[in-house]
């Protein structure tokens, strides 16, 4: 059996785990909004290499509250190149 408490999350299976304060926490910690998360999530934007640092430390902090529900989003899955961090 797969342990998913070690697998990284996706953007869009964190966002559809969350509640609108946990979402609205991630965006203003980032200094973002949700809508740009859904951009993210969906594939129709990439995080710049400092966002995505911001929202992988924000997803981490979220996922720490919420009981093992939720698991931080890497940030190499939120940006277009990600052999930047190899």
């Amino acid at each position: 059996m797969k342990d998913t408490r070690r697998t990284p999350m996706k953007m869009r299976e964190f966002l559809r785990r969350t509640d609108k304060r946990e979402r609205a926490a991630v965006a203003a910690a980032c200094d973002t909004s949700v809508p740009y998360l859904y951009q993210l999530a969906g594939g129709h934007r990439h995080a710049s290499a400092y966002m995505a640092m911001r929202l992988e430390e924000a997803t981490r902090e979220v996922a720490e509250r919420s009981e093992g529900r939720l698991r931080a989003v890497p940030r190499r899955s939120l940006v277009r190149h990600p052999e930047i961090y190899d």
